[in-house]
């Protein structure tokens, strides 16, 4: 189609979409960002670390205290994101002089781990703030890479906890990379993305045709419509999600084809708040490195 000149507004009643086609495939991917033109019936946050998260120590500095370097840290530390786990430091997260967004580099002992989060101070940030209910039509997103795809697991998506364990969350729903199995979990494959979700203590783990590779941004999207049933999206293309349970293994699923309706999952527990978390872990004594460069969420402005 040619460039197309309107003389009045252009309307639409279901959004409008960016896409781009692979011109050796011909598949067609979602590029677009927080479902396109923002919605008046719905909040939408985002993030793209305009400030570096720290620990949430370096967030609470004694006004009355002479630490000048003290308080420079605070004052210069992400106000809605914190960072966490074993081992993990303030000065671990760091910009990138290549990439987009914030590096996260775990230190190096085994299940060592760096963790991103919204500050769960009570008023710190909207981020928390805001309950990311499952009856509110919520829709996540982040873009992340990988420096390398051996001996370590990656998460990100909405949980209950920071813990990447399939079987910690009663309800979640996520996306997840394992190379090896960690306190008597083990997923049937170790090479691809996982989207995980929890109904009530009841696991699904659908096993997507995605083979991760090292140093290659992948846009997730998770989005949960009215009904409270979720669906996903990997780098612009939609994926089915499995209805078959369990906490271990995995379900082999494929992309939603042109003109099909996606399989999407069972209705999600009603009326439970989910946290965006994104997270890695050492599986090994060695470092391991984690981009993130961006995140976003929104839901409706009312249940």
């Amino acid at each position: 189609m040619a460039n197309t000149t309107f003389s009045g507004p252009v309307r639409s009643e279901n959004g409008f979409k960016l896409t781009s086609k692979t011109a050796s495939t011909g598949v067609v991917h979602d590029r677009t960002q927080i479902s396109g033109l923002m919605d008046a019936r719905r909040k939408y946050l985002y993030e793209p670390f305009l400030q570096r998260p720290g620990l949430n120590a370096i967030n609470i500095v004694d006004p009355d205290a002479d630490d000048a370097a003290a308080l420079a840290v605070t004052q210069a530390a992400n106000k809605n994101f914190e960072t966490l786990g074993t081992n993990y430091t303030t000065a671990l997260t760091t910009f990138s002089a290549t990439q987009a967004g914030i590096v996260m580099t775990t230190a190096t002992a085994d299940q060592d781990q760096g963790i991103i989060l919204p500050h769960l101070d009570t008023n710190q940030t909207a981020w928390s703030g805001t309950k990311w209910g499952t009856e509110n039509q919520v829709e996540w997103e982040c873009s992340i890479q990988i420096a390398q795809t051996d001996n370590e697991k990656v998460w990100a998506g909405l949980k209950l906890t920071n813990d990447q364990l399939v079987a910690t969350d009663d309800d979640q729903a996520f996306f997840k990379f394992a190379t090896d199995a960690t306190n008597g979990e083990s997923l049937t494959s170790a090479t691809k993305w996982n989207f995980v979700h929890s109904i009530g203590g009841t696991d699904y783990i659908s096993i997507l045709p995605i083979t991760v590779a090292a140093n290659t941004p992948y846009h997730f999207k998770i989005k949960i419509d009215s009904d409270r049933k979720a669906t996903i999206f990997v780098n612009g293309i939609q994926y089915n999600v499995t209805t078959t349970s369990g906490s271990t293994g995995g379900t082999a699923v494929t992309a939603v084809q042109p003109g099909k309706a996606a399989a999407k999952s069972a209705a999600l527990t009603n009326d439970v708040n989910l946290i965006p978390y994104i997270g890695i872990e050492n599986g090994d004594a060695a470092a391991a490195v984690l981009n993130v460069h961006y995140t976003a969420i929104s839901r409706h402005v009312y249940e």
